[in-house]
């Protein structure tokens, strides 16, 4: 069942002065589209858009559209945002059956990194994937797929099947157990391995020259004794 219910108006003017009207009057616009129907521009007010937004279950997530007494199960899709304030320009809604399976994109999130050893001996996480598409139905959408770095160790790979939340979900690519991360030695660690096996390879060299003096020495010192012994 959606969380989100968005109360919509439907918009009269279209294109980019239809779009700047509603803003004017402290609407967001938008489109919705899909289900077989034609298009529909709908707006609606940007502080209830902006509560909504920031809940992090909008977009991507199954959402209720009203518009006066009806209502129908949505997807948000897409929300574009003015580049300097951040502020939201015009959204996508998708019409879709609570029980119809969709193509979504779904972001991982990785989990536990601070009780990973692997990042503490010096590792860096790679990512090959922030985000996966999968196959879901509309009403089964998780709010994300993990991973949990918590065991991992330096020089995992971390595939799909790594990947928890992933019940009722399947990707599109199909072919592979694909790859989302992985966790490999940082140039930094790289550099102080070997500034540390280097200071070490130079102690021990400093150790043997000391050594071989001593023992020189030594020598020195019983061969000075005998001459003044004989003498």
């Amino acid at each position: 069942m959606a969380e989100i219910i968005l109360n919509v108006d439907v918009r009269d003017g279209v294109g980019t002065g239809g779009a700047r009207a509603a803003r004017r009057a402290g609407m967001v616009p938008g489109i919705l589209y899909g289900g077989d129907k034609a298009p529909v521009a709908i707006s609606v007010n940007e502080k209830d858009f902006r509560k909504s937004l920031y809940t992090g279950k909008l977009l991507g997530h199954l959402v209720t559209l009203k518009y006066g007494k009806e209502s129908q199960p949505v997807i948000a899709r897409a929300v574009q945002f003015d580049p300097v304030s951040d502020r939201p320009l015009h959204f996508d809604l998708m019409r879709v059956d609570e029980k119809q399976t969709i193509k979504i994109e779904i972001a991982v999130h990785f989990i536990n990194q601070d009780q990973c050893e692997a990042f503490r001996q010096g590792g860096s996480l790679e990512v090959v994937r922030h985000s996966v598409e999968v196959k879901v139905r509309a009403d089964h959408i998780p709010e994300d797929l993990i991973v949990d770095l918590a065991n991992h160790k330096m020089g995992d790979t971390i595939r799909w099947s790594d990947l928890k939340g992933t019940k009722n979900v399947e990707p599109t690519i199909t072919d592979r157990d694909f790859v989302i991360a992985s966790i490999k030695t940082s140039s930094a660690a790289i550099s102080a391995a070997a500034d540390e096996a280097h200071d070490a390879e130079v102690a021990a060299e400093a150790a043997e020259v000391e050594a071989t003096e001593q023992g020189d020495a030594a020598e020195e010192g019983e061969a000075v004794a005998e001459d003044t012994a004989e003498g």
